[in-house]
Order: C-alpha cells, then sequence, then structure tokens
C-alpha cells in the first residue's frame, strides 16, 4: 500500500514537471557537459529546480548544490506528505553527480508519521532530472 501512496504522490507530479518541459526539437550538435558559472553542473541545477516547482522550497544553494523543499502534500492525498533533498555533486553532467533523497510521513490520528520510501521512486526522480537536464543541453545549442 505504501508504494501506491508514494506513487500516487511523487511520480506523477514529477513526471508532470519533466514533460512539461521536454525540448521536442533535437539539435546535431551538444553544448559542453560542464558548465560552471555556478559551483555546480548548470544543467543539473536547473533541471533539480525545474522537476522540484511544485513543492514549496526551502533551501536553494548553487554553490553548494543543495535543493530542499519543505514538506508537500498533494492535494489528491493530503493524508501524506514528502519532503525531498537533491544533492549535486560534481560539475560534469553524469549520473553519479547527482543524489535525491526522500522523507515520507502519513498522518495518523493527528500525528505525522514517518513512512517508508521505495528506492525505485527516488531512482524515477533522479532519472527525471537527468532526462531533462540532457534535453536542457541540447537545447543550450539550439538556442
Amino acid at each position: 500500500m505504501a508504494r501506491t501512496i508514494i506513487t500516487a504522490t511523487l511520480i506523477p507530479l514529477a513526471l508532470l514537471a519533466a514533460g512539461c518541459a521536454r525540448n521536442r526539437d533535437v539539435p546535431t550538435q551538444l553544448a559542453p557537459a560542464r558548465l560552471t558559472q555556478i559551483g555546480v553542473n548548470t544543467y543539473l541545477w536547473r533541471a533539480a529546480i525545474d522537476t522540484l516547482s511544485f513543492a514549496p522550497l526551502i533551501i536553494a544553494d548553487s554553490n553548494g548544490g543543495v535543493i530542499v523543499t519543505d514538506w508537500y502534500a498533494n492535494p489528491q492525498t493530503p493524508g501524506e506528505r514528502v519532503k525531498l533533498t537533491v544533492s549535486i555533486l560534481d560539475q560534469d553532467l553524469r549520473a553519479d553527480a547527482l543524489r535525491v533523497a526522500a522523507s515520507r510521513q502519513v498522518n495518523q490520528g493527528g500525528q505525522w508519521v514517518d513512512a517508508p520510501v521505495s528506492a525505485a521512486t527516488v531512482q524515477k526522480l533522479e532519472d527525471i532530472i537527468l532526462t531533462r537536464a540532457r534535453d536542457i543541453r541540447r537545447g543550450t545549442v539550439a538556442g
């Protein structure tokens, strides 16, 4: 049941955020994989901010590469809330340069109680951010 609830909350929101911004034109050239005007990879940073735009942000430190959302409750599942932390660990656009951590709570008798988050859900969010970062990179040359 927990997997169903987390799937119903996080993945549709992340897919919506990723799907809305997808660049359909694929250029033949790519922009450099490393842009370092801020402390971390610019493409990963922008993609993470875009993907997490559905939730209020508590921290968005582009030099340290950390984004932390506040608790977010999907209106369709008000008895559950999630909090996300994205860490960008490198200046290169690579899969291992990104780490997503998720916390989940469910409301039981008026109290918020910690609940497990599926590893597949966290992996899906990482994949969405990476895909979005690559799309932004491809769009940089086209634009």
